[in-house]
């Protein structure tokens, strides 16, 4: 079976998820959840989706497993994860969420909370240690599919109000906007969230098939329609999100996607967050940009959380995060246009790209140029896709062997001066390049993340490494 927990949630195909193994995982999380006093029996569990054909079966099936399990679920059917997350908060609730993210529509996840966030690793192990003894004691499901009393309108209703707080009221008036709505849940309510400031928006590319939107890696094909759409439309900017609306893109007036980094700086400014949370794989600047102090982590909420949170526990009271992709994360609560904010730790879209359009509109700036004034090292990532997992841990061993193999894997490229093995491995060229290979934890892909002088310089970095990752997969 492909099912196995990564960066991000439990990510397998979607033939393996739909039947079965969807209330296998949803009783060992009910279970987990009682065994540790996270629930009690007849609590409620919210349960979400995306848009992935195969998400209302899934939904279905985890919604008779929990009523099983001894809790009520309830059923806020397609929304953005964060906005589950936070009616989950504000209701003490446990949640599950049927998405996969950003990857291919052959294959499918669950991500799970806790009614006080998001699980940790730990509670990854309980998961799957439960799984493992309910197949042990021989339990076999049938796949039952039953519906749940319906709490959409408040989870949808409750995000949105937290999002029309943010700014002042008309703030970004004059700027034309357009909305990427592809398959994203988040679709409709960024459509509405940018209108109520007084955006003119342009809703772009709805798509009633499920469409792999990778903000982190925004393939050549979405580029360009956001490209074309900016040019046709006139547009200032184009904003979009993942599957399930918690890693936004945001393009500026050409339509060339922001790096996701970026937008988390220009989100934890807008925050005055003084502490601040990101992976290895996030600009080597943001140190100096951020005004505060930032904590690395390996690649994934759960270590984006785990720093945050030792940072409240040492009387850090301004704490946010975000990951490569630009999601961004609030661990303490924040003053924001007069009002409190309260914390939503988990991954959230549409906050960061309203601090980046309200940047643009109060500055009066284009994008682009706003990009270009952080003055971080020019930066690109991508993936090389259909890489098996065992290909990608061999690769890895080899490079972590020893100086000897990992100079001879750079030859072409460059001489590797320092090495950073956080998450994947980090290398810093002698010409003070940086060069980062890291398998994906949700798919069987490699990734690759550069940093160089300029964005030539970076392109050459990143097309080199790919091609040697390429190179050495098809010589095994």
């Amino acid at each position: 079976m492909s099912l196995k927990f990564g960066t991000s949630g439990l990510r397998g195909l979607s033939v393996d998820l739909e039947g079965p193994a969807s209330a296998l995982y949803a009783t060992a999380f009910a279970r987990h959840l009682l065994a540790a006093g996270l629930a009690r029996p007849g609590d409620e569990i919210l349960i979400g989706r995306d848009f992935r054909a195969s998400s209302p079966a899934i939904s279905a099936i985890a919604i008779a497993a929990l009523r099983k399990a001894g809790l009520a679920p309830r059923d806020c059917g397609a929304l953005p994860t964060p906005a589950l997350a936070l009616l989950g908060l504000q209701s003490r609730a446990a949640c599950l969420m049927v998405t996969g993210s950003h990857i291919p529509a052959d294959r499918n996840g669950i991500k799970f909370y806790r009614p006080d966030g998001e699980i940790d690793k730990a509670d990854e192990a309980a998961i799957t240690a439960a799984a493992a003894a309910i197949r042990a004691e021989g339990t076999v499901f049938d796949a039952a599919k039953e519906s749940a009393e319906d709490r959409h309108d408040a989870a949808v209703a409750l995000y949105g109000e937290r999002n029309r707080r943010l700014l002042p009221e008309g703030s970004l008036s004059g700027l034309r906007v357009g909305v990427y709505q592809h398959s994203t849940v988040a679709r409709d309510l960024f459509v509405s969230v940018l209108a109520y400031y007084g955006a003119d928006v342009v809703a772009l590319g709805r798509s009633e098939s499920f469409v792999p939107v990778d903000t982190e890696a925004v393939s050549a094909e979405t580029v360009a329609l956001l490209q074309q759409w900016a040019l046709e439309h006139g547009l200032h900017a184009i904003v979009s999100a993942d599957g399930d609306g918690d890693r936004p893109l945001v393009a500026d007036e050409t339509g060339t996607p922001i790096r996701g980094d970026l937008v988390g700086l220009i989100a934890s400014r807008f925050l005055g967050a003084s502490v601040v949370a990101t992976p290895v794989t996030s600009n080597s600047g943001i140190e100096a940009a951020i005004g505060g102090r930032v904590l690395r982590t390996k690649v994934g909420s759960p270590y984006v959380i785990a720093a945050m949170n030792e940072a409240v526990a040492a009387g850090e009271t301004a704490v946010a995060g975000f990951e490569a992709n630009g999601g961004t994360l609030t661990a303490t609560p924040f003053t924001v246009n007069g009002e409190t904010l309260a914390p939503l730790p988990t991954r959230d879209s549409l906050m960061p790209i309203l601090a980046v359009l309200a940047l643009g509109a109060a500055e009066e700036r284009p994008l682009s140029r706003i990009a270009a004034g952080l003055a971080l090292p020019a930066a690109a990532s991508d993936r090389l896709e259909n890489v098996p997992v065992e290909t990608s841990a061999a690769l890895m061993a080899e490079l972590r062997s020893g100086a000897g193999p990992l100079a001879a894997f750079l030859a072409p490229i460059g001489v590797p001066q320092k090495v950073s093995d956080i998450d994947g491995l980090r290398v810093t060229l002698e010409d003070a390049g940086v060069i980062h290979f890291r398998p994906s934890g949700n798919a069987p892909e490699m990734r690759c993340y550069v940093e160089a002088a300029d964005e030539a310089a970076a392109a050459r970095l990143l097309a080199a490494g790919l091609a040697r990752i390429r190179e050495w997969a098809m010589s095994r």
